[in-house]
């Protein structure tokens, strides 16, 4: 873990059962390693603009490294970047580190709410994360509640922050609405969410404009606004 932000250290929290928030998880080092792969693989994949079947157009751009996601579903009919296996090796120490706050977080869907088997996941040492999605806030950008609920096998879910802070809200898993708990993700902190949390709605219904750490901006020669990298098993 880096040091503690400003010399105030953010202890890790259970946002849900099954849901972990890790603060500072990310070294700057490998915030800066990630920061530059993420400029690599876009100047190979373009960030695109989503379009929803409805119509409406997220604010968020994204792409996606492995299997190619689109709403919603996943397909291998695109070609996008693998997922390099230091990526997968960092999920898969990202689980460990939830695990040892929440065992539950490591655990497959419970089988309450949306697809997939349930029970016990496979180890942290045997996630295998075939698809990355990763996502770009710009000044304004927002993400409605959701669920990630287009992967087939109700593996856990891990996620990175880089870049700006945000809000991120984490609900439950039957409806959009409260109750749900505000969580402010700064860049290098992780976020888990499995088992009984693994269909919980979360979105960011705020990006804290210009919050990125000044060596962001160093490494990308412009403000890096937000940078979200969720890792998941969807087959």
């Amino acid at each position: 873990m880096t040091e503690p932000l400003f010399g105030v250290r953010r202890e890790p929290s259970i946002l849900a059962p099954g849901a972990v928030h890790v603060p500072d998880w990310l070294s700057r080092e490998q915030q800066e390693y990630l920061l530059q792969a993420c400029v690599d693989w876009s100047a190979a994949n373009a960030p695109r603009t989503i379009v929803l079947p409805g119509g409406g157009r997220m604010s968020v751009r994204t792409f996606s490294l492995g299997r190619h996601w689109s709403p919603y579903r996943y397909d291998d009919d695109n070609a996008t970047p693998p997922i390099p296996d230091w990526l997968v090796r960092a999920a898969r120490s990202a689980l460990t580190s939830a695990a040892e706050i929440d065992p539950a977080a490591a655990t497959r869907d419970s089988g309450t709410a949306g697809p997939g088997p349930t029970g016990h996941a496979p180890g942290p040492a045997e996630y295998t994360p075939d698809a990355a999605l990763v996502n770009l806030y710009g000044r304004g950008a927002t993400m409605g509640l959701h669920q990630d609920r287009d992967e087939a096998s109700g593996d856990p879910v891990v996620s990175f922050s880089l870049g700006d802070a945000c809000t991120f809200r984490f609900g439950t898993p039957e409806h959009r609405g409260r109750p749900y708990t505000d969580v402010r993700l700064e860049s290098g902190d992780l976020v888990v969410f499995g088992g009984p949390s693994r269909m919980a709605f979360h979105g960011v219904p705020k990006v804290h404009d210009g919050s990125a750490p000044s060596w962001c901006r160093e490494v990308l020669g412009a403000e890096p606004g937000r940078v979200n990298i969720t890792l998941r098993r969807t087959t």
